[in-house]
Parts: C-alpha cells; sequence; structure tokens
C-alpha cells in the first residue's frame, strides 16, 4: 500500500540536542514563525488511514508483513498474534534480539510512502510481569528503510527496560550507527508517535493519563518509501561477545533469557501537514507546543 507523497520541506536548522534549539533560528514573532493557532492536527484517513489496525480481528493480522519472512532473516519472534493472547491487540514476544547498529530483530511492518504520523498505545512487560529484567528489552515503532541490513537505516520509539527500566529509549541509526537517547516514563500504556513531515523525524510520547511530550528531532535523508511498523526485543546482556559482532551475532538464534510482551492496542495512520515556511527542525520556528498539536491526532 503507498501513499501519495507530500511536498519536502527546506530544512534550514542543523538539529541540536534532544528536541529543541538549532544554531541558526528566526526571530519569535513574523514570517518563519508557526503559531498554536495556525497548526493543524494531522488528517484522519485516506489512502494512508486505511493502513490503520484496531486489532479487534484476527484478520487484521494479514495487513502486517514480517520482516524476517520479506528479508530472509531469522525469524526472532516466539510468539505474535492479533486478537488472541491479548483480545483486541497485537502481541508480540521476542526472543532474544536486538535492534542497535548493524543487529537486526523482530519488526513488521506495512510498507508506506509520503508524510505519515504513526501513533500507537502500546504496554511493555516482563515475561513474568513487572518491568523487563533484562537489558534493553523495548517494544514500540518504527520506520525503516527496506533492504538496508549492510547499511541500516531507521528510526524507533520504544519503551521498556534500556539502561534501566522504566524508560522511553528514541533512536536514529544511520549507516549502521545508532544514537539512542533515554528518557524516563511510567511503567504502564504509553502512548507513541513515530512521525515524518519532509526529511524530518519526529518522535512523541505520553504516559498514561499524562501531558504528551517532544522525545527527539531528527533531519534525515531516509527513502520516500519505507516500512512503517512495530518492533520488540530483549535480552542484550546475552550476546556477550557478540555485542561487537552483528555478523555473527544475526547469522543464528542469540540463545539467552528474554523477558519481554509487547501488547499493542492499535496502530493508527494519518497524514501530517506544516507550512512551508515552518522549519520543525528549529524550536523557534515549531515550538514543542505546536509540533505536539501538528504530529498528534486531534483529541488525543
Amino acid at each position: 500500500m503507498r501513499a501519495k507523497v507530500a511536498g519536502v520541506l527546506a530544512i534550514a536548522g542543523v538539529l541540536s540536542g534532544c528536541g529543541t534549539a538549532t544554531s541558526e533560528q528566526p526571530p519569535q514573532t513574523g514570517p518563519g514563525v508557526l503559531t498554536l493557532e495556525n497548526a493543524t492536527a494531522p488528517a484522519p484517513g485516506g489512502e494512508v488511514g486505511e493502513a490503520s489496525t484496531e486489532f479487534a480481528d484476527a484478520a487484521d493480522m494479514k495487513m502486517w508483513t514480517k520482516l524476517s519472512d520479506t528479508e530472509k532473516d531469522v525469524d526472532r519472534l516466539a510468539k505474535y498474534d492479533v486478537n488472541k493472547t491479548a483480545k483486541g491487540s497485537m502481541y508480540l514476544e521476542p526472543r532474544t534480539s536486538a535492534w542497535f547498529g548493524g543487529f537486526r530483530g523482530p519488526f513488521v511492518y506495512q510498507e508506506l510512502a509520503g508524510d505519515i504520523v504513526m501513533y500507537a498505545r502500546v504496554k511493555v512487560e516482563g515475561r513474568a510481569g513487572g518491568q523487563p529484567k533484562r537489558l534493553f528489552s523495548l517494544g514500540g515503532l518504527m520506520a525503516r528503510q527496506p533492504g538496508s541490513y549492510d547499511k541500516p537505516n531507521w528510526v524507533s520509539i520504544t519503551t521498556g527496560t534500556a539502561e534501566k527500566s522504566g524508560q522511553v529509549e528514541v533512536k536514529y541509526t544511520q549507516d549502521g550507527s545508532s544514537k539512542p537517547v533515554e528518557l524516563a516514563v511510567k511503567p504502564g500504556w504509553v502512548d507513541l508517535v513515530l512521525g515524518r513531515v519532509g526529511r524530518v523525524f519526529v518522535a512523541l510520547y505520553r504516559e498514561d493519563k499524562g501531558q504528551w511530550k517532544v522525545g527527539q528531532r531528527w533531519p534525515s535523508t531516509l527513502p520516500d518509501v519505507l516500512q512503517w511498523g512495530v518492533t520488540a526485543y530483549t535480552d542484550w546482556d546475552s550476546y556477550a561477545l557478540l555485542q561487537k559482532d552483528p555478523a555473527k551475532g544475526n547469522a543464528k538464534q542469540v540463545k539467552g533469557t528474554p523477558d519481554l510482551k509487547l501488547t499493542v492496542d492499535f496502530v493508527r495512520f494519518l497524514r501530517p501537514e506544516l507550512p512551508e515556511y515552518a522549519d520543525p527542525l528549529n524550536s523557534a520556528s515549531v515550538s514543542d507546543e505546536v509540533l505536539i498539536k501538528a504530529m498528534t491526532p486531534a483529541g488525543a
């Protein structure tokens, strides 16, 4: 399924820090500044909206493709179903796996093009409940360049246990080099947004009954058509000496102690739009408050 390509925005700034400043910023008022009243929420429906899934029926699983099937990788999902293990939800239980640098983990996706907001409600737990106990046991959203095994390119926002439990991790991997940022979050259900506007990616999150927060803004040169979907991985500890050898780590299923289960209530796709004068990499042009309005569903 392909969505129509939206216009590419000019990127005037250079990213610096988590979700905010650039070295060259426009004035606080006047041309180049998008105000809250002029910002619009992303539009539901249309071709991209047809990819949205509420997971109310096991047949919804047919809309999603496993990366291990299409790119002939090791299947690192011990359990994967829709409206079965968790009623009205997608459920993933990964084996020992990782998405970091050149390492590959589980991923189910739909191939879409253009400017997109991917919005989901997820819950990450250890296999016995509570927070996952193994390092880098995370689940959430990813947008990936198809076929990028030799030089991996993708962005993600996940939640669970990173270097410590109760984290949201936002990560941009370019040509196999991963740059993660970890942010504290309460356990339980978390709303996640991963979106692209032109060649700018943004990651946002919200704790249950909390307020939306900007996790990161990234400049990106990823192609128009990407794999947009859900990932879950766990148990980085068990890679041991293979942590410096992704080729060997990817070649077979690593034995370990996986400790993650991911429940996804829904995944909804929407079409974002910003005026051409707005630079979403620049917080003086598009503030966090305005970015949140432009990249989260109305009323969410």
